[in-house]
């Protein structure tokens, strides 16, 4: 467990006049203790007040699992015939102003807004998202190893190792995921591989459709290493690209490079989208951009900072995330390039060094 971060956890919750922060399943819990509660219907929750000793309220059948530091928190195992509610309530005490998971499930929140019933509710995000967005030395150092294991697939795509033509979606995107695993990913979160008309939808579902020649195959992948996430999109042509789509291409390829030297701290994530998206205006391709420029990246593949259009909070030294603008043509092609991206003293650095050119199967 990191003391470092509990205390800035209570200096926050003091900041924001909330009185206690409930963790339950999702990327919190594990960033702040270590441990990652199983997804199920028995409640884990950690009650962290601002004032007071922070308890965590596990299954027992989970209690093992746990480690336990009694100078942080109090491990608090529950029986099969106990009702867990009641539990995290005691431990919530008289305090009204609470923060608890984003992801937390429905049932509990619902029983616990039952049995605390003047209490005031607000996302955990909003102590948590800004201080995870800052990662240390350590997460970087993670981050960027699993950006060089999804590199060497990357690399392999791009190079023409992975065959395409002839081929369904559905089988790029296996051996994608495998070549993850054999890199040193402990699982995959995705591996989206839209061809031909595919291609310009941005989250297509990998499918049973055969990529032909002429096409362009957008392949954005990534996966948890130690922990963290990696999240890389390049995309290929199959055969010599024609004229129009080289325009396009060439476009794109500007904005994302653009895009990433405008994210120094200090600048505003609106501002950086923005960047990319007047490139984009300005070739003729403004309508074909149609999501956000990046997301953060780390124990989550999505999480703070975001870069869209109405984020005015600047950029600060630790933030990671994704730079990825598209362009899509309905019914045609598309094309995206992603790299993930964090904030340094000296600039933005890139983990992904994986050609950004566009590339063609011959």
């Amino acid at each position: 467990m990191n003391r470092e971060r509990f205390e800035r956890v209570r200096r926050r919750l003091v900041e924001l006049d909330v009185d206690a922060l409930l963790l339950s399943i999702g990327a919190d819990l594990p960033w702040l203790t270590g441990y990652t509660a199983m997804p199920l219907e028995r409640l884990t929750m950690l009650v962290l007040p601002a004032d007071g000793d922070a308890t965590l309220v596990v299954p027992r059948l989970e209690a093992p699992r746990v480690l336990e530091h009694q100078d942080l928190i109090c491990v608090r195992p529950w029986e099969e015939t106990e009702d867990p509610v009641a539990i995290v309530a005691e431990a919530v005490g008289g305090r009204r102003s609470l923060a608890i998971s984003d992801r937390a499930w429905a049932a509990p929140l619902l029983a616990l807004q039952a049995s605390v019933p003047d209490a005031k509710w607000q996302p955990a995000s909003l102590v948590t998202g800004p201080l995870r967005a800052v990662k240390d030395a350590e997460e970087i150092a993670a981050l960027r190893r699993a950006g060089e294991a999804a590199d060497a697939v990357a690399t392999a795509l791009v190079e023409g190792e992975i065959a395409l033509v002839g081929r369904t979606e559905a089988a790029v995107s296996r051996e994608i995921s495998d070549r993850l695993l054999e890199a040193g990913h402990q699982h995959v979160n995705f591996a989206i591989v839209g061809s031909g008309p595919n291609a310009a939808s941005p989250h297509h579902d990998a499918g049973r459709r055969v990529i032909g020649r002429g096409e362009s195959v957008v392949c954005d992948f990534g996966g948890v290493l130690d922990g963290y996430c990696s999240d890389i999109t390049r995309t290929v042509f199959t055969g010599e690209p024609p004229s129009e789509f080289r325009d396009l291409y060439t476009v794109l390829e500007h904005a994302q490079a653009e895009a990433v030297g405008a994210a120094v701290a200090g600048v505003p994530c609106e501002d950086v989208d923005a960047v990319a998206r007047r490139v984009i205006t300005d070739g003729g391709y403004g309508p074909h951009f149609i999501h956000r420029t990046g997301h953060g990246i780390g124990l989550e593949e999505h999480e703070d900072p975001y870069i869209v259009a109405g984020n005015c909070e600047p950029l600060h030294r630790g933030n990671a995330f994704s730079i990825e603008p598209g362009i899509y043509v309905e019914g045609k092609w598309g094309a995206r390039i992603e790299d993930i991206v964090v904030v340094t003293d000296y600039g933005p650095e890139s983990l992904n060094n994986v050609d950004h050119g566009l590339t063609w199967t011959l």
